[in-house]
């Protein structure tokens, strides 16, 4: 009864703060008491006691109310700091504030008219004049800061300082009250589940205070900086370097199993999860600076990226990227007894803080390159690329995934790791096969491109890019593999879809590419792939005499529309292996499920920036090189729905054979936008090919002209030289000895050479990602989008009117 009575009379303040037209006088302590007094224990009383349209009449019917509501609480804040916060009664009133202003500030931002309030100068009750005119905000995040490191109520007291030696909070070192051992932190504090869930309330807070972000349209982002991230991780706030490093230890120390007892997680209430799951999605924000236009000090400024850029000892990358695999593999290890170790759900957020760290701690990256735990971050990775690929609702998700994948690819010691064996420890929905990593990454991508849900479309060109990136390192596909990628390369080379649209012949330039990389530079132990392009040798036959007359063009178009296939997805092969025991297919969204929308994803040529695989080798002639270019995927090919970012190629040039591909990058790497002219494998398309009318695709039409311009240039010529004298050998030992085996011809392939017989090595030619505005963009939308879905208890945002990304229920 006493719970219920407390609750009324929390209801009767607020029915009372509402229902008044007239200010309310500040001073009137007793009235604005009645908010933050412990009438209310927890934040899901104060989103259930103060609705969404109440706040809302309170902030067009009586603003001056709301104003001394949010003035008042922070002063509490204040307060409380200056009194060292020790009391339960301070703790309780600091709480319920915080829990206020988590509830109120979301519907703050979405009027435009509330924009400059918190950036404004306090209301002048100060002691001094630098007081007064320090804006809310900064009272606000300074008082927060202090308090998740208070003593006795986020942190354990220091054994020097008593009962009767309260610290000054704004005095206190808080770097000897860093929350979790780990980078430059040794110590192992006790863990105190009050003090994590004090912790969690306030980062709340924090996280709500940047969520102004997601009240600005997408076009804002560059004009309009979170001044709330801004001032956060500036020199400005005191406590930056012990909170980041706080945030960051919880994160990648935190272990969900525990003890590893079987059901604990059901048994006892688990604090860390949530105070974990906040802090990474702060970190990932703070960690997203504003790409302010003519502001070459934005990154400078953010002490949170500055931190994280100088991190560079090799056992504190080693804590970051042991924490990461096993949070990213806890939700895929499987158990006897079912549920019964505890699964973490952010694994979107972890994957946007892995990019983060590779995007601005190149030695991290390296040092990920070199690891064996690499492939502990591929295959979970690879798991949810599969398991999302017909969920219109994760498309995001296969976006973030294939955005790290490129990254990685863009680095020689991928493709050398991916040559070891593959066990499956975990259950995905592909065939059996015996092999490397290399053929799961080629099996999953198969999966992706002929069963996924169609808005991936504009993701195939990053897709094969990867796969073009790695294929100069395979030692050994297996058959599953090597049939994969000939299957691709036989739907994305019929007549009807090359003609459909002015770039899906890419796609036929990119396959081409793998194959000609593995042939020159991994012959040897690529008997499987050697077998199965000879075995499908009419393919390439018909590529190379792809008709080029108009009324074929047209027939084989009219043939499409009957079809009525949009992708190559019928040519999926219907003989598949039996998926793997436990396996699941891939399932479309729930009904009555959230889906944010995302910015659309550009073509490839602005995802990458092509570039030698060996920068060491300068040994070019000049006169070899030549410019080109590459037309990617028109960029509103599915206008509407959600696609990846924008980004970058570049290339050089190199001759070097990858005799020892397991050595590391002793040079810097050198940008080139050229290529040598006798050795094109990609994609080009002359100007006078180019589409009249991109943007209204029921205007193009595929012209004779236009098919010649790519035909042409299609990098046919090793494989040709390569049927050319292998199929007679193979037909003559097949009638000779009266094979019908085939393990006895890939015995005799795997024996073969083609030393002296092939044309020319080409260069190997890495198209590395390439960062730029765009992908901000995308990621910041991305993530946003995220962190709204996954905020739900208490749904801090879900009634409020976001700008950033619209949310459709479906």
């Amino acid at each position: 009864m006493g719970n219920s009575d407390t609750k009324l009379n929390f209801r009767k303040a607020v029915i009372q703060l509402t229902s008044k037209t007239q200010p309310i006088d500040a001073a009137d302590n007793n009235f604005w008491d009645q908010f933050w007094s412990e009438n209310v224990t927890n934040i899901q009383d104060v989103f259930t006691l103060v609705p969404a349209g109440e706040i809302r009449a309170l902030r067009e019917e009586a603003p001056s109310n709301l104003a001394t509501l949010c003035y008042k609480a922070v002063e509490k804040l204040v307060k409380a700091v200056d009194n060292s916060c020790r009391t339960q009664h301070e703790q309780q009133t600091v709480l319920n504030c915080a829990r206020l202003l988590t509830r109120v500030l979301p519907y703050i931002f979405e009027d435009p008219d509330w924009k400059g309030f918190f950036w404004s100068s306090l209301p002048g009750k100060g002691e001094s004049g630098e007081e007064q005119s320090m804006p809310l905000a900064q009272s606000l995040l300074n008082a927060v800061c202090d308090l998740l490191f208070c003593p006795d109520f986020t942190v354990a007291a220091n054994k020097k300082s008593g009962p009767d030696r309260a610290e000054d909070l704004q005095a206190i070192d808080s770097c000897e009250y860093i929350w979790e051992k780990g980078v430059g932190f040794a110590q192992s504090p006790p863990r105190t589940p009050s003090f994590e869930t004090a912790r969690t309330e306030l980062l709340k807070l924090v996280l709500t205070c940047f969520s102004e972000t997601m009240y600005h349209p997408p076009a804002d982002i560059s004009t309009a900086p979170n001044k709330w991230v801004r001032y956060l991780t500036s020199p400005d706030n005191r406590h930056a370097l012990p909170l980041f490093t706080s945030l960051l230890n919880v994160v990648c120390g935190y272990n969900p199993v525990g003890l590893g007892l079987p059901y604990n997680h059901l048994l006892f209430s688990d604090t860390t999860e949530p105070m974990v799951d906040t802090a990474l999605q702060i970190l990932i924000v703070a960690l997203d600076h504003d790409t302010v236009q003519n502001d070459e000090n934005a990154t400078q400024d953010n002490l949170f990226i500055n931190y994280l850029s100088r991190i560079h000892r090799d056992e504190d990358f080693s804590f970051i990227l042991k924490g990461l695999t096993r949070l990213l593999n806890n939700p895929l290890v499987q158990t006897y007894l079912p549920n019964s170790t505890k699964k973490v759900q952010f694994h979107q957020e972890l994957l946007v803080f892995f990019w983060k760290l590779c995007d601005y701690n190149k030695k991290f990256l390296y040092f990920v390159l070199k690891s064996s735990d690499m492939l502990d971050v591929l295959v979970p990775i690879l798991f949810h690329l599969n398991d999302s690929r017909a969920d219109q609702s994760r498309v995001g998700l296969m976006h973030i995934g294939v955005f790290i994948l490129l990254l990685l690819s863009g680095e020689r010691n991928f493709g050398v790791r991916l040559n070891k064996p593959y066990t499956a420890t975990i259950p995905m929905d592909i065939p059996v096969f015996t092999g490397t990593h290399a053929d799961l990454l080629i099996t999953v991508f198969h999966k992706i491109i002929t069963t996924g849900h169609q808005r991936l479309q504009p993701l195939f060109d990053c897709l094969l890019t990867i796969l073009v990136n790695v294929s100069p390192y395979l030692k050994t596909l297996s058959m599953v593999a090597s049939t994969k990628l000939l299957h691709l390369l036989e739907a994305f080379s019929t007549p009807w879809f090359l003609f459909s649209s002015p770039t899906n012949h890419h796609l036929v330039f990119f396959l081409l590419e793998i194959f000609n990389n593995i042939i020159q530079y991994q012959f040897d132990g690529n008997s499987n792939l050697v077998y199965t392009i000879i075995r499908k040798r009419q393919v390439f036959h018909s590529l190379a005499n792809l008709p080029c007359d108009y009324s074929t063009i047209s027939k084989s178009l009219s043939k499409r529309s009957r079809r009525h296939v949009p992708m190559p997805s019928s040519y999926d092969s219907n003989t598949e292996s039996p998926s793997m025991e436990g396996s699941r297919p891939a399932l479309p969204a729930e009904p009555g499920t959230l889906k944010a929308t995302l910015p659309d994803t550009p073509g490839i040529e602005k995802m990458t920036e092509r570039e030698s695989a060996h920068p060491g080798n300068h040994n070019i002639p000049v006169e070899l090189l030549a410019e080109i270019s590459i037309n990617g995927h028109d960029s509103e090919k599915d206008s509407g729905t959600v696609t990846n970012a924008n980004t970058s190629v570049e290339s050089s040039p190199s001759q070097e054979k990858p005799t020892s591909v397991s050595e590391s990058f002793s040079s810097p790497q050198i940008t080139c936008k050229t290529v040598p002219t006798s050795s094109i494998s990609s994609p080009v398309v002359h100007k006078s090919a180019s589409v009249h009318s991109l943007n209204n695709k029921t205007e193009w039409i595929a012209t004779s002209d236009w098919v010649k311009s790519w035909k042409d240039k299609l990098p046919l010529q090793t494989i040709m030289r390569l049927l050319q004298v292998l199929v007679p050998q193979v037909e003559k030992i097949c009638i000779d000895k009266g094979l019908t085996d085939e393990s006895e011809i890939l015995k005799f392939l795997q024996h073969g050479t083609l030393v002296g017989l092939l044309p020319v090595p080409h260069p190997i030619l890495i198209r590395k990602y390439q960062a730029n505005p765009g992908t901000t963009t995308w990621f910041r939308t991305y993530m946003w989008g995220v962190i709204y879905l996954r905020n739900v208890n208490p749904p801090i945002w879900y009634e409020t009117d976001v700008k950033l990304f619209e949310i459709q229920r479906i």
